[in-house]
């Protein structure tokens, strides 16, 4: 099973060189977290999305959203002091819940976690 990041949401659904590779994968995942993300993305203008985009992206069939139980995020989460983003922060706890591997291209996850437990995109 594989967590996509918001970027690599992004990217596989955009059709973005750095997400093409996953785009043939089966048991990809995202997290509620990213759609979240991706708002407050859309809001601070860093990213702009059709405005139906964020219901393709829930509805999208090379994906499901997985949707673990929040106190399981927030302990998770309490034990990555290296970030003081929250969006990662919650992503990476999500993909340590599960046990998947976390689809990343961002270099501070990466420098983070085992190579065991993430795709470098």
């Amino acid at each position: 099973m594989i967590l996509l990041d918001t970027s690599a949401l992004i990217w596989v659904h955009t059709g973005h060189p750095r997400g093409r590779a996953l785009a043939r994968e089966h048991g990809l995942y995202i997290s509620p977290v990213s759609l979240l993300e991706l708002a407050f993305l859309e809001e601070a203008k860093r990213v702009r999305l059709a405005p139906s985009a964020r219901a393709a992206l829930s509805q999208d069939p090379r994906w499901a959203i997985d949707n673990p139980m929040s106190i399981d995020l927030f302990d998770a989460a309490i034990d990555l002091p290296w970030t003081r983003d929250p969006f990662d922060r919650l992503i990476v706890a999500h993909a340590r819940v599960r046990g998947w591997r976390l689809a990343t291209g961002d270099r501070k996850i990466l420098g983070k976690l085992p190579e065991t437990s993430v795709i470098a995109l």
